[in-house]
C-alpha cells in the first residue's frame, strides 16, 4: 500500500537501533527522507549509509545530537529547521525498585523521556501548523496505562507522554496536523534479545523456544505469546504518519499484544 509519504522529511529520535531504527526503515520504504538521530556520530552515519544503500531514491541525513542537551537540540534545529514528521522515540528504561528511585533518578527520567520530546515538539509544531500539515508521534508503552511496578520512574514518564500528546493535539483543531501516541507492548529489541539469550543459555533451545518459555513464565497475560517485532511497530507508525490516518487526533494507540485488559 502506498502511504502517500514520498519526499516527506522525518526526524526519528533514537533511531540507530531497536524500534527507532525500524521506524526509520519503514518510513524510508515509503520514500521518506529520514533524519537519523543518536548520540554517536559513527553509529548514526552507519545507519544513514545503510538506509541510503537500501533505499537510494531517498536522502537520509545524519542528525547526531544528544537531544536531552538544550544546546545540542538548538544546533539540531538550526541544521534542520523544517520537517514534516517528528517521531519522539528516544527514551531510557531500567528495572528499579521504588525505594531505590531517588529524586536524581526521577529528574533524569523526566528530562530524558519527557522534556527532550517536548522541546522538539515545541519547536516543530508551530511550523507544522503554519504549513497545515505535520505528524508528531510519541512512542510510549503499555506501561503508561498498566504499570507493572517494576519501573515506576519509566511508567511515570510514559503516562506523561499520553497527557502531553492530548494537550498538543488540542492545538491542531481544524488542521491537517496530528499528534498521537503509540503504545507498544514488550518488543524484541536487540537488548531484549540478549537478555532472553542470557536467561536461557541452553544451546539446544531455539530462540523461539526460549521466547515462548519466557512469555509463558513471565507474561502469561500476553495474547500473542511472543515479543512484538520492531518492524510491526515501524509499520504502524508509518501508517499513523500517513494522510490516511488524519482522523487519529490525540489518540493513545495500543499495540500491546493483548497485554492490557479492555474495560467496557
Amino acid at each position: 500500500m502506498d502511504m502517500g509519504l514520498n519526499n516527506k522529511t522525518a526526524l526519528v529520535t533514537g533511531s540507530t537501533k531497536g524500534i527507532g531504527k525500524a521506524i526509520a526503515i519503514e518510513l524510508a520504504k515509503e520514500g521518506v527522507n529520514v533524519l537519523i538521530n543518536g548520540r554517536n556520530y559513527g553509529e548514526v552515519e552507519r545507519i544513514v549509509n545503510e538506509i541510503k544503500s537500501d533505499f537510494p531514491a531517498t536522502s537520509p541525513q545524519n542528525a547526531t545530537a544528544d537531544i536531552v542537551d538544550i544546546g545540542q537540540r538548538e544546533a539540531l534545529f538550526e541544521k534542520y529547521p523544517n520537517i514534516d514528521i517528528l517521531v519522539n522515540n528516544m527514551g531510557i528504561y531500567e528495572i528499579m525498585k521504588y525505594e531505590d528511585v531517588d529524586d536524581e533518578v526521577w529528574e533524569k527520567y523526566f528530562r530524558t523521556n519527557v522534556l527532550a520530546a517536548n522541546g522538539l515538539s515545541k519547536f516543530y509544531l508551530p511550523k507544522m501548523l503554519k504549513n497545515d500539515y505535520g505528524r508528531i508521534i510519541f512512542i510510549a508503552s503499555e506501561e503508561a496505562i498498566m504499570p507493572s511496578g517494576q519501573m515506576p520512574q519509566y511508567c511515570m514518564t510514559k503516562s506523561m507522554l499520553l497527557s502531553l500528546s492530548k494537550s498538543l493535539s488540542k492545538l491542531t483543531i481544524g488542521t491537517e496536523v496530528t499528534v498521537n501516541t503509540i503504545m507498544p507492548g514488550p518488543t524484541l529489541s536487540e537488548n531484549v534479545h540478549q537478555i532472553i539469550e542470557g536467561l536461557y543459555p541452553n544451546e539446544d533451545m531455539t530462540f523461539s523456544e526460549k521466547e515462548k518459555e519466557f512469555m509463558t513464565t513471565n507474561l502469561p497475560q500476553s495474547e500473542i505469546q511472543r515479543f512484538i517485532k520492531p518492524i510491526e511497530v515501524g509499520r504502524l507508525t508509518t501508517f499513523v504518519c500517513s494522510p490516511y490516518a488524519s482522523a487519529f487526533k490525540g489518540s493513545p494507540i495500543r499495540m500491546d499484544g493483548g497485554m492490557v485488559p479492555t474495560i467496557f
